[in-house]
C-alpha cells in the first residue's frame, strides 16, 4: 500500500514537472505555432476565376459575378447573335450558339471574323436567320442582352467550348435541313440541333 502510494506521488511529481517545461519551450522549437496565432484569411478563393482556367463550362453564378461586359465589333457581333438566336434558351443553349460562331471562326470555311460569320450569306439567304429577317435588331430585352454580352466576353476570353464537340450548324427541332442528313450530330440542347461539318476543323 505504502509503494503504491509513493509511486502514485512520483508520477504527479513528474507530470506537473513536465507541464511546467512545456510551458516554458517555445512553439518554435519544435517548428509549430502557438494555438493563439490565427493567420488572415486568404479572401482569392472567394474571386473568380478567369474564363481560361475553367474547365466544366461556364455558369450563371460566375457570369454574375464578373465586372459588366464591354468589348469591341466582334464582342458586340457575339452578343447579338446569341441574343437573337437563343435567348429564349438555357444558358447551356445560348453557350452552345456562341460555340458553333466561334468554331466557324476557327474553321478555314468560313469568315475569319465573327462579324463575318454572322453576317455570312449564301445559299439564297443568310446563315443566321435574324441578319436577313427585315427587323430592326434591337436588343430591347436588358436582361437577356446583359446575359448575352456576358457569354460573348467569357468565350471570347477563352472559356472552354465543352457542350457541341466542335459543332459548326444548328437548327431548331421543327425543322430539317438538307445538310442535318450529311453532317455529324454533336449535341442537342434546349430547341436546338447540333451539327459538325465533316471537314469544318481543316
Amino acid at each position: 500500500m505504502k509503494r503504491d502510494l509513493a509511486t502514485l506521488a512520483l508520477a504527479m511529481t513528474l507530470a506537473a514537472t513536465t507541464a511546467l517545461a512545456d510551458a516554458s519551450w517555445p512553439a518554435s522549437m519544435f517548428g509549430l505555432q502557438s494555438a493563439a496565432f490565427s493567420p488572415e484569411l486568404d479572401h482569392s478563393a472567394d474571386t473568380p476565376r478567369p474564363a481560361t482556367t475553367m474547365t466544366d463550362g461556364l455558369t450563371l453564378d460566375w457570369l454574375m459575378a464578373q465586372p459588366a461586359p464591354t468589348g469591341d465589333s466582334q464582342w458586340e457581333c457575339l452578343t447579338e447573335a446569341i441574343y437573337f438566336e437563343a435567348r429564349g434558351e438555357s444558358l447551356d443553349g445560348q453557350i452552345a450558339v456562341a460555340e458553333v460562331i466561334l468554331n466557324r471562326v476557327d474553321s478555314p470555311l468560313y469568315p475569319r471574323t465573327i462579324c463575318g460569320v454572322v453576317k455570312q450569306r449564301g445559299g439564297g439567304g443568310c446563315q443566321f436567320s435574324y441578319v436577313c429577317d427585315g427587323r430592326a435588331d434591337r436588343m430591347r430585352d436588358k436582361v437577356s442582352a446583359d446575359r448575352a454580352g456576358r457569354i460573348a466576353r467569357a468565350m471570347l476570353d477563352g472559356a472552354p467550348r465543352v457542350l457541341t464537340d466542335g459543332a459548326t450548324h444548328f437548327h431548331t427541332r421543327g425543322v430539317k435541313p438538307s445538310w442535318s442528313k450529311r453532317f455529324a450530330k454533336t449535341a442537342a440542347i434546349g430547341a436546338h440541333l447540333f451539327y459538325r461539318q465533316s471537314d469544318s476543323r481543316g
